[in-house]
């Protein structure tokens, strides 16, 4: 009774305030208008929210149907998807094609041969087909994670078809597009990549049988060396013939198994490219927030694309599956787990790009217009339904005009509301919105790092890895719980009951805050050249229509139809924001599973929902000063948080992981290597052992480690006893990713079986002193066999001596620091198999004066690693038991490595 009777009196004294103040309103409005809501309709806005949060995830996986080899005679130049599949079920049923093995090398490659061959003989007459296959082997110096990296090839495949187009007598241009037909070990590869060679497969069936050609020719490159790391396409690039004539280009890839291909990077620069997207492409997926994560290096994959941009200086668009990344690079990366409107929409999509491009004017200006090559873009798609482009410049100018209005705007429409008398009122209550919304966030930020440090305490990370809805619970309800308490805290703290504004005006004031805290946030992200605040941009955008709207319509003194307004705006601003969440949690979720240890991803989760909470609920939070209470809101969110917390701790819903049983398999990834460790001494073994390496992929593996282990102990890789007498401790190294970046166990353990006569052999041959302080040294590789097998090279000069020289390439790259040591890493990937021993030399200087054994004086240590991907057959049985203790919901790659250090 008390509260009800001070309500009324407070609503009395502004209506008289505002009357004095010439408002044309009439008191009794104010006091019957029902300013204030019941508590429970609080609740529509959770429901409101939960609504756009479906319908944007519908349509960030919905596909259009497939066509199929009866609707040929209706769409004789369409893609026909079916076909399209039956090219990926053979690549598909090839198994793991690693670069190297036998699948690889000799099946997969000797089919796509024959495919192009069939497209060629059905070409029709007034096209030129032309075909090469080329084995192609180089070097060049590459770095990962600021670590630089020498990577070899030998032998590796690429199958070229050329598709000529009509400019052929003037300067040759042409567009290339890229799939890569190898994989990683244990893994078919159906997405990654084959399923992007079955649509160019299609895509130059159909082009081919084109009565007219295109204006510039078309490259189809099908490159057999990618996860090596992105060999063959250097080997292209770098020798190819028509490399020369590439003036963009098309990357097909895949992080994932299904749903949409996104572009998520594009240029450098060149914002033709973009427009070219949006003229042609019927299903758009794009989004520049997408290629600056990707640019970030957050995201531990690359792509061909870095090739061809930075050793092929060509511009081009890079295009990838990113649902369901729990099956990327695992043995569930199969046909089985995609479906035909998958490879209809990327083939729809790719090859109205591809006519687009190819028949394009600036294909043929890009080498001589350097206009042409300038300027960054700004582009997105909206709900997959229509995309928006424009320049980056011009980006900043919107952001900023946008930013101002949104405060100029309702602050003058608000202000002339209430004339002089409540204008002061009006600009203290958007502060109170201002910091309402500082403290929110704040507040919000805080609880979630507080929650992911105890969840990450107690053993229960990543409890949401295979129920991402758990992280509703889990952090989006006390993210939207701290925003409710701070708003209703300081509109508590800062009541003005002498204040001559309704309450409806006061809302619409803090509401003014909002846009004030998203104006002091755009400005200096767009300041920093991140083009990604067009994300903020189009809230503020609503907001403003929002408010333009309600004055054109009158609504300023109707509280009821302005709440309506408001929130129907709220439903694009929802499903907008929600876009985002679905589509960077779909994204970072499985990534959560291969990131390694050294970072609990709770963190990274909590803050994604806190950020994205903020753009969902910004605009709907200060709508509480309506509400008679919030007491029924924020105990229903409290019980919502308890059960996500309950569900994710204390029941098998938040067990991270799932085998293939549901259909939806989940796995927790292992690399296995089992290492036999050699040192040598002038041609004698000084010492030998051997064991078990296991890789940390995730925050939980190294419970499934140890309690595989047992009853042997796993030991952390830099507390193994080999870090005292072995270079780089004796570990197999083959990525420095995995070796430096991620921690490591070493188990003791029996030899591994290995054939010595299939090993690639490093002899050395000749040694020549060039100088009296330079010495050369020539060795020998061979690899004669054809099985998948990497070599790596660690050379790591003495104190006092320099590799100066050596003819992998021109140039001798930094090195890579591990275990206190500095050595040059250098990675070899063989192709097909070769008799012949291939040379390398090696010259180091040195000041004779300083050497401690004078002439005979050792320069450099070096390892040879050599490690089997594709080697189950000659598992030996302690191996195998131990793959076999890992339990189903595990994913492991096993390998077998040979580590040879001498010294010279």
């Amino acid at each position: 009774m008390a509260g009800s009777t001070a309500s009324s009196v407070r609503s009395k004294v502004k209506a008289k305030g505002v009357q004095d103040s010439g408002r044309t309103n009439s008191p009794s409005e104010d006091v019957a208008n029902l300013h204030q809501l019941e508590a429970q309709h609080g609740i529509l806005g959770i429901v409101l929210l939960l609504f756009c949060g479906t319908v944007s995830s519908y349509l960030c996986t919905y596909l259009p149907e497939a066509l199929t080899a009866a609707d040929l005679d209706r769409h004789p130049t369409a893609f026909i998807a079916e076909r399209a599949w039956d090219n990926l079920q053979v690549l598909n049923d090839f198994g793991p094609k690693p670069t190297g093995s036998r699948a690889n090398e000799l099946g997969a490659a000797d089919y796509i041969r024959r495919e192009i061959e069939k497209a060629k003989a059905t070409a029709h007459a007034a096209q030129l087909v032309e075909t090469a296959h080329q084995t192609i082997s180089g070097a060049y110096p590459i770095a990962f994670l600021g670590n630089p990296l020498t990577s070899v090839y030998r032998n590796a495949q690429n199958l070229v078809v050329r598709l000529a187009g009509r400019s052929e007598d003037g300067e040759r241009a042409a567009l290339m597009l890229n799939c890569h037909y190898d994989t990683v070990a244990s893994s078919p590869g159906a997405s990654d990549d084959g399923g992007s060679c079955a649509v160019m497969l299609e895509i130059l069936r159909v082009l081919s049988r084109a009565p007219e050609r295109n204006r510039h020719s078309i490259v189809f490159l099908f490159n057999g060396a990618e996860e090596t790391p992105l060999q063959a396409a250097h080997g292209f690039v770098s020798q190819h013939r028509w490399a020369g004539e590439v003036r963009a280009f098309l990357n097909l890839e895949s992080a994932g198994s299904g749903g949409k291909e996104q572009l998520f990077q594009a240029g450098p620069q060149h914002p033709w490219l973009i427009e070219a997207y949006g003229r042609a492409v019927r299903h758009p997926a794009a989004q520049t927030v997408s290629e600056e994560i990707f640019q970030s290096g957050i995201i531990p994959s690359d792509t061909d694309f870095r090739i061809f941009r930075d050793f092929g200086h060509v511009p081009g668009m890079d295009f990838a599956h990113t649902i369901n990344g729990y099956r990327y690079h695992t043995r569930f990366d199969t046909i089985d787990y995609l479906t035909l409107p998958v490879l209809q929409r990327t083939g729809d999509n790719i090859l109205a790009l591809t006519r687009e491009l190819a028949n394009g004017e600036e294909l043929g200006r890009v080498g001589s217009d350097p206009n042409l090559a300038e300027g960054y873009s700004v582009f997105f798609d909206v709900l997959g339904l229509f995309f928006v482009s424009y320049s980056a410049s011009m980006g900043r100018i919107v952001n900023v005009l946008l930013a101002v209005l949104s405060l100029a705007v309702p602050l003058m429409e608000l202000c002339r509301q209430v004339r002089r008398v409540g204008e002061r009122s009006v600009l203290s209550q958007t502060l109170v919105g201002l910091l309402g919304t500082v403290c929110g966030t704040a507040a919000s930020v805080g609880v979630v790092l507080l929650v992911a440090n105890r969840l990450d305490a107690v053993g229960r990370a990543m409890s949401w890895f295979s129920t991402p809805y758990l992280i509703l619970g889990l952090y989006g309800c006390p993210v939207i719980l701290m925003h409710c308490f701070a708003h209703r805290l300081c509109s508590h703290w800062f009541s003005d009951n002498k204040s001559p504004l309704n309450l409806t005006q006061t809302v619409r004031a803090r509401l003014i805050g909002v846009n004030l805290f998203w104006t002091l946030l755009i400005i200096p992200l767009t300041l920093a050249n991140i083009r990604s605040a067009y994300i903020i941009a189009v809230i503020v955008l609503l907001s403003l229509h929002s408010t333009i709207l309600t004055s054109v319509l009158g609504y300023q003194g109707q509280p009821r139809r302005w709440l309506a307004l408001h929130l129907a705006f709220q439903i694009p601003t929802l499903l907008w924001a929600t876009k985002f969440y679905h589509l960077l949690v779909k994204l970072f979720v499985p990534i959560t599973g291969r990131m390694g240890a050294g970072t609990n991803p709770e963190y990274l989760i909590a803050l994604l929902v806190a950020c994205f909470g903020l753009l969902c609920v910004s605009y709907l939070v200060p709508l509480v000063g309506l509400l008679k209470g919030t007491s029924e809101l924020t105990a229903r969110m409290t019980v919502f948080a308890m059960i996500a917390f309950l569900l994710g701790c204390c029941t098998q819903v938040g067990f991270p992981y799932r085998d293939e049983s549901n259909g939806e398999p989940s796995v927790q990834r292992h690399y296995v290597t089992h290492t036999l460790q050699v040192a040598h001494r002038d041609g004698a073994v000084v010492s030998e052992g051997a064991g078990f390496l296991f890789r940390e992929m995730d925050r939980n593996a190294v419970r499934v480690i140890r309690g595989v282990a047992k009853p042997a102990e796993a030991v952390p890789m830099r507390q193994m006893e080999t870090c005292r007498t072995m270079l780089f401790c004796g570990v197999p190294f083959y990525s420095i990713w995995h070796q430096i970046r991620f921690n490591n166990y070493w188990m003791e353990g029996p030899s591994p079986a290995i054939e010595k006569h299939t090993l690639p052999t490093f002899e050395l041959v000749r040694v020549h002193q060039n100088s009296s302080s330079v010495r050369q040294y020539s060795f020998e590789i061979v690899h004669r066999h054809q099985t998948c097998v990497q070599s790596a090279l660690i050379i790591a000069p003495k104190p006092g001596v320099q590799l100066v020289d050596w003819s992998l390439m021109d140039t001798v790259p930094g090195t890579i620091k591990f275990n206190g040591e500095r050595a040059h890493f250098v990675l070899i990937t063989y192709g097909l198999a070769d008799d012949a021993p291939w040379t390398v030399t090696f010259a180091f200087e040195y000041d004779p004066e300083h050497l401690p054994d004078g002439a005979g004086a050792k320069l450099f240590d070096v390892s040879w690693v050599n490690t089997y991907w594709e080697h189950g057959d000659k598992h030996t049985d302690e191996f195998r038991k131990l793959i076999d203790q890992f339990p189903e919901w595990a994913h492991v790659i096993p390998s077998v490595a040979v580590v040879n250090i001498t010294a010279h």
